[in-house]
């Protein structure tokens, strides 16, 4: 489950993601009770408390899984679109002081997947005997991320990740294709739905979403149908699927006919005998020579290094900043220039919107001539919001910043989508154009890039790359980004119209450029002659970051039904969180949403939509407390 689950098939309750966290120990301290190394692999990182052996089989098995998902998808070169950081713990005591809540206490896992924009963690119980399937089934959605043109449905989504996390490797060889006892035991409670129906669910349905015996069902269902298709070779069949639904909206029933051959209803019959029958085809896989030696380095780390790393990981936890600002303020004050300390820091309060602390902590971690990317990002990050993209001189640096992130990660696909925008703000559109499709080639499913590639076709003129770009995106996930695309249609349709008829094109992006002639003013259109054309402003992937807030409902305002603005404080702060569709909202803890609400206690996780001092959003999900 990609969009609304960071823990995987071990803590798929949205509860969990709205809870808090346990604070036992600070990561300092924790980290300062054993030796932690980290064990590099030619495309991992793994840092571990269990010892070198252990971090060693770590990341071969990652570098094993790697290999695998290319050669079931017939794929040589495989994206990873957001840095990943492992961390392995020596035993259950201690990843439970990472564990997330559910009712008051601390739930009990084998492993923990934390999604973000800029980073992803995968956290690991080194002490049990398969810390494996649940992490390696949101690894399968972030490689999808990197490696897949598009969305598919999300059967296929959830049922190839739960076929991936059931894949077992040693040094020599993967074993593919086990369909796991517990599958057949909820299929066995829960049933089965018509094959169609299955295919028929969406990301934003409440099969999808609401936990209970319906979605466990759901997923069980997915993966069998993805087992069979390739115990059968018909996966190679699917493209023909998809693009009967996409392209010609072909009902499902038509389109699973035209593609395998049958009938939907022979569709279930077909299943319900595969399932009834217990029989799959369990093949072997060998992996790449030299997987397992090649290219690994391992080095101990000092308390405040390792210290650092377990507060990104509280940084990157949901309703858990504040307490790894105070982790990241204990490290300095014993390594007052420890990078990662320094900017984790800094990131914390670049989140906060506290810029002028932010750029104090991201200038003391460069001030070491550091190696990290992220701090060069960060800071590139900081001066777009601070206007930079105006100022000549401020640009010159920012750009300079971003330059030295990619230099540091060549795969880093934020900072190249920040650049573009840069290189294009310096009078380099055609630059810009093609570092933002660096940035789509690295992780081709990102809307927000697909997004502003948009912009750059906009900017080079080239309105009907742009207007392809931006149909797919109509239907987009999310809404605001839907709206945005076809306000953007409108402008490259009208820029479309107005090249064919010789007028002059103003594009204004930050950048002012006048269409194939001098800016002399005596060369100018007469008026009326002319058109602007004001691409959106500059979004990057940080910025459509989930935030979380818990406070009080003050009221809900639905006048605009199905739309409805939810009023909600918290503390001194006032928010206006916006919902598209009150009867397509996740809701714990109640039936319904409910228009009535006042004066009732909630957490709510929400989408900014604008600067923090306009204190707006869309809301992703409501808990009521």
């Amino acid at each position: 489950m990609k969009s609304h689950s960071f823990f995987g098939r071990l803590g798929r309750s949205l509860g969990m993601l709205l809870a808090g966290w346990l604070v036992a120990v600070s990561p300092a301290a924790f980290a300062a009770e054993a030796q932690w190394v980290e064990v590099k692999s030619p495309h991992f990182s793994v840092v571990t408390d269990g010892g070198e052996k252990r971090g060693r089989e770590v990341a071969v098995r990652f570098e094993q899984m790697r290999a695998v998902y290319g050669a079931l998808l017939a794929k040589s070169n495989v994206n990873l679109p957001v840095p990943l950081q492992i961390v392995a713990f020596r035993n259950t005591k201690e990843l439970r002081q990472f564990a997330p809540l559910w009712n008051g206490k601390p739930t009990q896992v084998a492993g923990l997947f934390l999604g973000n924009t800029d980073r992803s963690f995968i956290l690991l119980d080194l002490s049990v005997d398969d810390p494996w399937t649940v992490v390696f089934h949101e690894y399968a959605h972030q490689l999808m991320d990197g490696n897949l043109p598009e969305h598919m449905d999300a059967w296929f989504e959830e049922g190839f990740a739960e076929y991936f996390s059931t894949i077992e490797v040693d040094g020599k060889e993967a074993r593919v294709g086990k369909i796991p006892d517990n599958t057949y035991r909820v299929l066995q409670e829960t049933g089965t739905m018509k094959t169609a129906d299955l295919f028929r669910v969406r990301q934003n349905s409440s099969t999808y979403n609401e936990s209970g015996d319906r979605r466990t069902g759901f997923y069980a269902q997915s993966a069998m149908v993805v087992h069979y298709l390739y115990d059968n070779g018909l996966v190679a069949k699917l493209a023909t699927y998809f693009t009967l639904m996409r392209d010609r909206k072909m009902a499902v029933e038509e389109a699973i006919q035209q593609t395998f051959g049958m009938s939907a209803g022979q569709f279930d019959k077909v299943m319900r005998s595969y399932i009834s029958e217990r029989r799959y085809k369990y093949y072997k896989l060998a992996t790449p020579a030299g997987i397992v030696t090649s290219n690994y380095t391992v080095a101990p780390l000092s308390a405040g290094d390792s210290g650092a790393v377990l507060a990104d990981v509280h940084l990157h936890s949901p309703d858990y900043g504040q307490k790894a600002m105070e982790e990241y303020e204990a490290i300095l004050k014993t390594d007052p220039k420890n990078p990662s300390a320094l900017r984790g820091l800094g990131y914390a309060y670049l989140q906060k919107q506290n810029f002028e602390q932010a750029g104090n902590y991201f200038q003391k971690a460069a001030e070491g001539d550091s190696k990290d990317p992220r701090v060069h990002y960060y800071a590139a990050l900081l001066m777009s919001r601070e206007g930079s993209m105006s100022d000549p001189e401020k640009l010159s640096t920012m750009t300079k910043e971003l330059e030295t992130s990619i230099a540091l990660d060549p795969n880093f696909a934020d900072a190249y989508s920040l650049l573009s925008f840069a290189y294009a703000s310096g009078g380099e559109p055609e630059k810009g154009l093609t570092t933002m499709q660096r940035a789509v080639s690295l992780s081709p499913r990102n809307e927000i890039y697909i997004f502003n590639l948009a912009q750059m076709y906009l900017n080079n003129r080239k309105p009907d790359q742009a207007i392809e770009l931006l149909a797919s995106l109509q239907n987009a996930r999310e809404p605001l980004m839907a709206m945005r695309a076809t306000e953007l249609i409108a402008q490259s349709q009208e820029m479309n119209s107005a090249l064919a008829s010789g007028r002059n094109v103003v594009i204004s992006n930050a950048v002012h450029v006048e269409g194939n002639r001098s800016d002399e003013a005596d060369q100018r259109a007469p008026a009326g002659k002319e058109i602007t054309i004001t691409p959106g402003p500059v979004k990057t992937t940080a910025q459509f970051v989930a935030q979380f807030i818990k406070g009080k409902v003050v009221n809900v305002d639905c006048s605009a039904a199905p739309a409805a603005v939810l009023t909600l404080t918290s503390g001194t702060k006032t928010l206006k969180l916006h919902v598209n569709d009150l009867k397509h909202v996740i809701v714990i803890g109640a039936d319904v949403f409910s228009c009535g609400w006042a004066n009732q206690k909630a957490a709510v996780n929400y989408r900014a939509t604008a600067d923090a001092a306009d204190a707006e959003g869309d809301v992703i999900s409501v808990e009521i407390q």
